[in-house]
């Protein structure tokens, strides 16, 4: 993987996840649905399940009955807006659980998935249509990577994506308005679109090659045990794992890499694209601070980051 989109390599990576998934059922006696219906985000959630009851043994009767009713159920994702389902409710009830507590003074904390409206969809297509016009890799890259796009609504999440319900996407749907700092609604949407395709494919490439070294125990003499590492990033106030600084700044620097190819789109795309850019620099020295941990895989990303970051595409 590299700063650059490439669709045959995300076409790779994810045919390599479907037969890892396609094994987890089999071991798990359930009836692999057809390789389209296995890109769904809800067989992802499938498999993840059953993988999690074989490590307790094998799957009981009613949870195989459920899960092979949720897989026969499945068809090929449309790759586009996806209406609220249980898959993706059960994905935002995990999110929420996941982020840190709430100030007790601050407002209160709402989420949900959201019906999609048809201007909401008109601003969806144009922003994949600005994508494909002003970078065709990255929208040919979306669309081997996307299988559904989640709307979000509520002041608690801007927009995630979810491993166990890998290939969709959730945008909260302020995403898809003009910015308070004039920038479009196509506009806002291409980007909020481009960064959690990015996580997408982040997510699947490190399943075939990860990006960084296994963390060490530390301690006197090499031996004992300490909680993963945590580190400051540019887009999130509170510290994350190396893997999610890892991945901000690739998608900062797609980000940067974007706004380059809209920078005639007018002042409000300029300020955008210097802020991203001051961001993508923040990640990249914050990340080669830590460089050590990087696989030499993880280190070639880290090398083209850097080159956007610093301006030298």
């Amino acid at each position: 993987m590299h700063v650059e989109p490439d669709a045959r390599e995300a076409t790779r990576e994810r045919t390599g996840l479907v037969e890892r998934m396609r094994a987890v059922l089999l071991r798990a006696e359930l009836a692999p649905p057809p390789e389209e219906a296995l890109r769904h985000p809800a067989a992802a959630e499938a498999v993840h399940t059953a993988q999690h009851a074989l490590r307790s043994g094998a799957l009981g009767q009613e949870r195989r009955a459920t899960l092979s009713a949720r897989l026969g159920a499945l068809t090929a994702p449309s790759g586009g807006p996806a209406e609220p389902a249980g898959h993706l409710r059960r994905s935002l009830a995990r999110a929420l659980r996941s982020l840190p507590a709430p100030r007790s003074d601050g407002p209160p904390r709402t989420a949900a998935t959201a019906e999609w409206t048809g201007r909401e969809r008109e601003v969806l297509a144009d922003a994949l249509a600005l994508l494909a016009a002003a970078w065709p890799r990255s929208a040919a890259e979306i669309r081997e990577t996307v299988a559904e796009v989640a709307l979000l609504e509520g002041n608690a999440i801007d927009g995630y994506t979810d491993f166990a319900v890998h290939g969709a996407i959730f945008l909260n749907r302020v995403r898809l308005t003009p910015g308070d700092d004039g920038l479009p609604a196509a506009v806002r949407c291409a980007e909020a679109v481009l960064h959690e395709a990015t996580h997408t494919r982040c997510n699947a490439a490190a399943v075939a090659q990860p990006f960084l070294l296994p963390e060490r125990a530390s301690g006197e003499g090499g031996t004992g045990t300490r909680g993963p590492l945590l580190v400051a990033t540019p887009l999130r106030a509170d510290p994350r794992p190396l893997s999610g600084l890892f991945q901000q700044t690739v998608v900062l620097a797609r980000i940067v890499c974007l706004y380059e190819r809209l920078d005639q789109s007018g002042e409000a795309v300029a300020r955008r694209r210097e802020r991203v850019t001051a961001s993508a620099r923040q990640a990249v020295h914050t990340l080669a601070e830590h460089e050590h941990s990087l696989t030499p895989r993880g280190g070639s990303v880290l090398a083209s980051c850097a080159v956007v970051a610093e301006g030298g595409r």
